[in-house]
């Protein structure tokens, strides 16, 4: 063998040995690691998973180029599945509400339990603590590694016949619902009757007078432009629904570490901008000004009660009494829930809040 080429294959094996050792070959990653969502982009929600995908590539130097899908168009729709396809890698990530995962994970349903956490300052606490860390545990086992909280917000009724303030003025109603039992069960406890329909078919039930009302958050009811359908809307904050960002764990451990550190400080990122979108003048000037000195962003509407009120609706909050109220009626509901959660993992979670 000529000494000229045992040279040149000993450089090769070297620079092989180093690709490896470092995996610092662009080769090793996919040209797109493909994200699920449920909405669609003009939503808070689609916006966070834009700032999440800008925020991944610009913080890994373009290695990883996250590309959001919106509307379960990867799942065609069966939005309760994102869980088992992300844990399955064939989807690589997504950013997905809690009622969504508590279809595989019930302890999701901790944030569900009615008239629990009531504030931003309680829910904070409980995805900063104990209950945030146990739920990212158990959601390892299932084969997700997750990444970051962000929110659709508390969820708010509205309504076409009259205004809500206390249980009885529920009887009766017939209240579109997501298609989960602790929401069902709830609504059933209050009086109303609760249907499960997907939205475009809940829209022309609103038209045609045979649907009467339905619960959503802010950051859905303005977009959705509620005040079409509904006159009344009654601001109770009955439950919340966070939204996780999250990833395939098989997929998430074979990443560098400075790989995975850029994505994680992109998600955290990414959660507190969309969780200011869905806050804003909701909390005061809070959401506003992280909005605008971190963001450089201006909302188009930065006072949702004012826009709805300016839309001919009547919003109604509720006083401290008449909140007990629907507390009092509702509690029946813990003793089959808790258990669905774990005793332990509510226990956490009055724990987080100070409770």
């Amino acid at each position: 063998m000529k000494k000229g080429s045992l040279i040149t294959k000993i450089v090769f094996v070297l620079l092989l040995c180093f690709v490896v050792a470092t995996g610092a070959s662009a080769g090793e990653f996919k040209k797109e690691y493909r994200l699920t969502l449920n909405v669609g982009p003009s939503f808070y929600w689609g916006m966070g998973a834009a700032k999440f995908a800008e925020l991944v590539k610009e913080k890994t130097k373009g290695q990883i180029n996250v590309k959001p899908y919106y509307s379960s168009i990867l799942l065609k729709g069966a939005q309760m599945k994102s869980p088992q396809m992300v844990a399955k890698g064939v989807i690589d990530c997504a950013m997905e509400s809690t009622i969504n995962t508590s279809t595989v994970i019930p302890e999701m349903n901790i944030f569900h339990l009615p008239f629990f956490i009531n504030n931003f300052e309680n829910l904070d606490k409980m995805e900063a603590g104990e209950t945030g860390k146990a739920l990212f545990g158990i959601m390892e086992k299932f084969g997700l590694k997750g990444l970051g909280w962000a929110e659709n917000g508390f969820r708010q009724v509205t309504n076409s016949k009259k205004e809500i303030r206390k249980p009885e003025d529920l009887k009766g109603l017939r209240i579109r619902v997501v298609g989960s039992p602790l929401f069902i069960e709830t609504f059933r406890q209050l009086g109303a009757d609760p249907v499960n329909m997907n939205w475009g078919d809940a829209i022309t039930a609103f038209q045609q007078g045979v649907v009467d009302g339905q619960e959503n958050p802010v950051g859905v009811l303005v977009p959705v432009q509620i005040h079409n359908y509904h006159k009344f809307a009654t601001f109770w904050n009955y439950l919340v629904d966070p939204l996780v960002i999250y990833w395939n764990k098989k997929q998430w451990d074979a990443f560098p570490k400075d790989i995975q550190e850029a994505i994680l400080r992109a998600a955290q990122e990414a959660g507190q901008f969309e969780k200011a979108l869905c806050r804003a003048g909701l909390d005061g000037d809070k959401s506003l000004n992280v909005l605008k000195n971190e963001f450089n962003h201006t909302m188009e509407v930065s006072e949702p009660v004012k826009f709805l009120e300016s839309k001919d609706m009547k919003v109604t909050f509720l006083s401290d009494e008449e909140r007990n109220a629907f507390i009092n009626a509702t509690k029946p509901l813990y003793e089959k829930w808790i258990p669905k959660v774990t005793k332990d993992l509510y226990e956490k979670a009055k724990g987080d809040m100070g409770e």
